[in-house]
């Protein structure tokens, strides 16, 4: 028999790298974290036991306004203009906007249910705080390109069989992130994600943002979003 070729199309890139804090700087972004939930502004959204506290649903999605988490934000704007490198982008074409950053504190069995950021373009997941033991982030195959039989990869009672040999990234529909405190995760916002749903964390904190970007100069281009103040206001 010939030796078959097998073709992997269409790659997800998942960029990991690390942004070292001081310990001053650690605590007083963890002591503000810890009062802005303090002082959340709709506890109903974190009221079952089982939702991560997200800074977003509670009045705090501006961290980048807040100078105590300067430093790392700048140290942000560099890892992004390295995560468009790799796709060998010319950063200078663009104007990145940060416009939605919070954190996330995870006790417990708090998770954070499959979604996605649909009004962004890249998004990304630090570790202030975070533990061997604690939930790593999960990223989800929406599209299972590989998925010949419905719910293959996805069946419970197919897992708990010995249907399959082995799992790998040709027949996983979730794979997990390994993560460290202080490293960061950047994707695509429209990537479906979530946090491992049956971890017990110690207190997992993580800080998100919501990135966009905008030309500048659209002349001739038809799918960037043109300068800002080329739009008018309705």
């Amino acid at each position: 028999m010939i030796k078959p070729e097998v073709i992997n199309l269409f790659p997800l890139t998942i960029y990991k790298s690390r942004i070292e804090l001081s310990n001053i700087q650690k605590k007083e972004m963890i002591e503000e974290i810890l009062k802005m939930k303090s002082t959340s502004n709709r506890p109903e959204y974190h009221s079952s036991g089982e939702n991560t506290w997200t800074g977003d649903t509670q009045g705090y999605g501006d961290l980048f306004d807040n100078k105590k988490f300067n430093f790392f934000f700048d140290e942000v704007a560099k890892i992004i203009k390295d995560y468009l490198a790799q796709f060998h982008i010319n950063s200078e074409e663009l104007d990145c906007y940060f416009q939605r950053a919070w954190a996330t504190i995870s006790n417990n069995k708090e998770n954070i249910k499959v979604h996605t950021h649909a009004q962004s373009h890249l998004s990304f997941a630090f570790y202030l705080i975070k533990s061997s033991e604690d939930s790593n982030i999960q990223f989800v195959d929406d599209y299972k390109h590989n998925e010949f039989i419905p719910k293959l990869f996805t069946s419970k009672t197919v897992a708990n069989s010995d249907l399959f040999k082995k799992r790998d990234l040709n027949n996983e529909a979730f794979v997990d992130i390994n993560c460290k405190e202080g490293d960061i995760v950047i994707f695509p916002s429209k990537t479906f994600h979530q946090t491992q749903q049956e971890k017990i964390n110690k207190q997992r904190i993580s800080i998100s943002a919501d990135i966009s970007f905008v030309s500048k100069n659209s002349g001739n281009l038809e799918h960037l979003m043109p300068p800002l103040n080329k739009w008018k206001k309705i």
